[in-house]
């Protein structure tokens, strides 16, 4: 990449002049209209030509123009017979509104003088530009890239708008220019960033602005090979090259030849930035992840040693693997941790780590744990692809020429680790597991046994006290030793004992003299884990105790305080108290304020202790149902703030335990994405208990806008097959509707219409027979999509009508407005334009009356697309503005998508195709892994014929064909339409 462009023609920014302080507050704008502030004030500049004399002295940066110079830029070869006077008449009318003594006269002409740094938007670009050919010098292209970001912010429409005269049009022409160079320089650094999805909508629209600009088309072709989009790439140079010999009769320049060369035989140095890597120490980002090392840590020279010589190889070698292997709480983690800080020096390129929860019933995907390395190291999300080898060969290809160490804690198998080993010289991995890993081909095994009876010892005095210990030495040899000599158990007893001033030595070892309760459990396994957590377990208060059993009964990755206060059925206060004094024991982790895990071992101990001890039994299953009272209350709140009115909310099983209250809607919206993965995996562990089936469902119905957010659609869609599986099992026709209803919303979101529509279908007839209407609604509501969807316009017609009527038995308003806006569309299939907008302004004042502003927007989407084809492209594209800030601020990316499409279709209709462009290619971006492929063939339609009408039709062609693949493979009609806009690109 050249450097980064200077403004054409100038000197440097700013004036060398000492402000004065009167002046210290004036600020001055020329990239748009002429604009002059002091302060916050907005200040008159005066008629255009008076304008155009305070642009002129500006672009000076207080050098002197003469009277002559300044005629010539405001009139040019013909002024009027007065234009000097007239000149003086602007000049002293500029000098009223200034600051005096900024603008002088001097030897016959006027300059602008005594400015501060910054005070001309202009020099501020300059300054900025200047700071980004630094960086981007410097090796720091993600700084460069904000820098010049930031310069290109300062634009704020057209330079010197409004102004005439020869000298304005000359200044519009360059800084015009200088700023295509700017964003140029800009968009190559996003594209060296691996930003290059983002960077097509905008290199769309550009180029079509600027069609004969090479270099746009050239980042454009790479921004498009780097997303997968090689086809499109390819047609990017064809048009361009028919554009050159149209309007110019010439080829395009030979670097924009060599690029389309080397896209044909895939060179592979096209995945990589442009510019040449920095050395290593401007690298971008230098991760260092390394869990904090305990002050703590006692023995273990020998492991230290050894580990340490292993590491220190990892120069010399393909890759250095140690792997660490013994029971749950010996302590594996903390040697490797520990040894991976000593060695840090040796890995001067950062250090990666990860909890791969392989003790947990749930072990971490290695895709997903690839997937935050990369980010770690510098890749942006844009850039990381699906499947695991490719992100396995690009974690690897990141890592080429940098020495990093990488520590994988909690290991399941070598099957797990493989993917996620460097490969690369210079590199090393530590692994720790509870299984030894032979199968790791390479890998040098430690097998780490328990502490001597001396380092025991030694840490057990480290965390009580020397004193303490001291004269009471035989009983500390004793604890130690009922701990089996494991550096966990030995940990918890000893913070218990250090926590607890009055205990002795003595009373803890008498504690731990009773076999019964420790030695049954030193098993072979896990269960050897069990007698680690005995002490500290034991040595709870009671109350402490309950909380430990029963906040362990839930699956989730943590909880949160108010969900802990449910399960404990205590107030917030008293249970943080409790939690928190079980942070001190090392039982639990405060996994960020307010939110609290077990380890996965401890996890398992505590519903061990559950089972065993909670009396009377019935306080377990009472605990889940407080939980599961709670989810559901509080999701149905958040339904009902998100949707006033919504009868929903009246139909949902009823509970005992209450709901958190919010005081904003953001605060109702937050709590329900936070508890995200919490309500799923609550609502899959209540599969096995038929008592909290119906509740479950209910919470999954409640909870649906975390399906159409597409955070967690594929969760949601499991959690829902998962209900439905066990609803079968129960046989109740009610409850199984329900599941069935929550999993046909996940099919239709995601475009799989014909399992939504068999789903939908089957919940009309179970939930009539259970005498259940909301469910039927929905049902039919979900049809009647379909069939619009899939052509069958009657169809959609009938079941939408059936709907409605069900919505007014109800008395359910919004239901009826929802209706109505997809009658509206229904409508609008069939050619009933002035009835279509009337259903869809029907539909959208009932949920405005009724407060609901995100289902409104729904409305909104509705009332656009009925304008839209009604010939009203002004408001069309107002409504539809205003449901895309709505779902932008709801977190409904589903919806925020096609709402970007439907603006795309405006944008066509009035003939904006840049932009239709640009809001086509967004939509691409939004709906990626949502929606379904029928949703992504209408996005890519619309991109095809925005593309074609800004001379790119190759590029159209190709999205036109994988339309027409996807609408073939899913049977849709919609094939023979994109056919016939294939056929004149063909005959072209």
């Amino acid at each position: 990449m050249d450097g980064v462009p200077r403004v054409p023609e100038q000197r440097g920014p700013g004036s060398s002049a000492a402000a004065a302080e009167p002046a210290a507050a004036l600020r001055f704008g020329v990239l748009g209209p002429v604009r002059a502030w002091r302060g916050e004030e907005q200040l008159p500049t005066g008629s255009p030509q008076q304008r155009a004399l305070l642009a002129a002295l500006l672009l000076r940066e207080g050098r002197t123009a003469t009277a002559a110079e300044l005629i010539d830029a405001l009139w040019g070869e013909e002024p009027p017979s007065q234009a000097l006077a007239a000149l003086r008449t602007y000049a002293s009318r500029l000098r009223k509104v200034l600051t005096p003594g900024v603008l002088v006269s001097e030897s016959g002409g006027y300059a602008v003088r005594g400015l501060e740094d910054g005070a001309l938007d202009l020099a501020v670009a300059q300054e900025l530009a200047a700071e980004a050919e630094k960086a981007k010098n410097a090796g720091d292209p993600c700084h460069a890239r904000e820098v010049l970001g930031q310069a290109l912010s300062l634009w704020a429409g057209e330079v010197l708008a409004g102004v005439p005269g020869p000298y304005a049009e000359a200044q519009r022409v360059r800084l015009e220019e200088w700023r295509l160079q700017l964003q140029e320089s800009r968009l190559d650094m996003d594209l060296e960033l691996g930003c290059h999805a983002e960077a097509v909508s905008e290199l769309t629209a550009l180029t079509a602005a600027h069609p004969l600009r090479e270099r746009l088309r050239e980042l454009l072709m790479l921004a498009l090979y780097r997303s997968g989009r090689q086809a499109e790439a390819l047609a990017v140079y064809a048009d361009t090259r028919r554009l050159l010999a149209d309007e110019l009769g010439v080829d395009p320049r030979p670097g924009l030849k060599e690029l389309q060369q080397r896209i044909l035989q895939a060179d592979p140095g096209l995945a990589q930035p442009s510019a040449p890597v920095a050395e290593p120490a401007a690298v971008p980002v230098r991760p260092a992840q390394l869990p904090a090392t305990v002050p703590d840590f006692t023995g273990r020279s020998a492991f230290v040693s050894e580990l340490s010589e292993v590491l220190a190889t990892a120069e010399g070698r393909v890759m250095a693997v140690s792997a660490l292997a013994g029971i749950g709480g010996v302590g594996k983690t903390t040697l490797a941790v520990h040894v991976a800080h000593q060695a840090r020096s040796a890995f001067p390129d950062g250090q990666l780590y990860v909890d791969l929860q392989g003790a947990g019933p749930r072990a971490a995907e290695p895709e997903t744990v690839l997937g935050s390395f990369l980010r770690a190291l510098g890749t942006a999300d844009s850039a990381i692809p699906d499947s695991l080898q490719e992100r396995a060969a690009l974690y690897r290809s990141v890592l080429d020429g940098r020495r990093v160490l990488v520590l994988l804690d909690n290991a399941k198998d070598a099957a797990q680790v493989r993917p996620l080993l460097p490969g690369m010289e210079g590199c090393a991995a530590l692994v720790t597991s509870r299984v030894r890993m032979v199968d790791l081909a390479g890998a040098h095994l430690v097998d780490l046994d328990v502490m001597s009876p001396d380092e025991a010892l030694s840490l057990f005095t480290k965390i009580v006290g020397e004193e303490r210990v001291a004269s009471e030495r035989e009983a500390a040899l004793d604890v130690v030793a009922a701990c089996g000599f494991l550096p966990l158990a030995i940990r918890i007893a000893a913070s218990r004992l250090a926590a607890r001033r009055t205990w002795t030595v003595s009373v803890l070892a008498a504690k731990l003299a009773d076999e019964r309760r420790r030695l049954d459990e030193l098993q072979a396994g896990d269960l050897a884990v069990k007698a680690t957590f005995e002490l500290g377990y034991g040595a709870l208060e009671p109350a402490q105790a309950r909380a430990f059993r029963l906040l362990g009964l839930s699956d989730g990755p943590d909880i949160s305080l108010a969900a802990a206060a449910a399960v404990l059925d205590l107030p917030p206060e008293d249970t943080e108290d409790l939690l928190e004094s079980l942070v001190d024991t090392s039982l639990l982790e405060s996994a960020a304020p307010g939110r609290y895990r077990y380890h996965d071992l401890v996890r398992l101990y505590a519903r061990a202790c559950a089972e065993r001890d909670e009396q009377p039994p019935g306080e377990r299953e009472a605990a889940m149902s407080r939980l599961l009272d709670f989810y559901l209350a509080t999701a149905a709140g958040v339904y009902a703030i998100e949707r006033p009115g919504d009868r929903l909310v009246d139909h949902l099983a009823t509970t005992a335990y209450p709901a958190m209250t919010f005081e904003a809607r953001k605060d109702a919206r937050d709590w329900l994405y936070t508890e995200a993965n919490c309500l799923l995996s609550f609502a899959r562990q209540c599969a096995e208990r038929p008592d909290a089936l119906r509740r479950a469902i209910d919470l999954l119905w409640a909870a649906v806008d975390i399906s159409e957010s597409g955070a967690n659609s594929k969760e949601y869609e499991a959690t829902a097959r998962t209900l439905l599986e066990a609803a079968r099992r129960v046989g109740v026709e009610q409850v199984e509707a329900r599941a069935l209803m929550t999993l046909a919303h996940a099919h239709l979101d995601s475009g799989r219409f014909d399992l939504a529509d068999q789903e939908a279908e089957q919940v009309i007839s179970l939930a009539h027979r259970a005498d259940d209407l909301l469910p039927v609604c929905w049902a039919h509501n979900a049809r009647g999509v379909i069939a619009l969807y899939q052509g069958r316009n009657a169809d959609g017609e009938e079941h939408l009508s059936h709907a409605i009527r069900h919505f007014r038995t109800l008395d359910d308003r919004p239901g009826e407005a929802a209706i109505l806006c997809n009658l509206s569309r229904i409508h609008l299939a069939t050619g009933r334009t002035p009835s279509a907008v009337s259903l869809a302004q029907e539909g959208m004042e009932i949920y405005d009356a009724m407060g609901n502003s995100m289902r409104g927007a729904n409305g909104r989407y509705a009332l656009g697309m009925a304008l839209t084809q009604s010939g009203q492209l002004a408001p069309a594209t107002d409504r539809l503005l205003e449901a895309l800030e709505v779902f932008r601020d709801s977190r409904q990316r589903l919806w925020e998508g096609m709402t970007l499409f439907r603006l795309a279709e405006v944008d066509i209709a009035a003939r904006r195709y840049a932009q239709a462009a640009a809001n086509a290619e967004m939509a691409l971006t939004v709906l990626r892994g949502i929606g379904g492929e029928w949703r992504r063939g209408n996005v890519l339609t619309v991109l095809g014929r925005a593309l074609t009408a800004v001379g790119h039709t190759g590029r159209a062609r190709v999205c036109w064909e994988e339309a027409v693949s996807i609408y073939d493979e899913l049977g849709s009609p919609e094939a023979a339409a994109v056919r016939e806009l294939l056929s004149p690109v063909r005959a072209a």
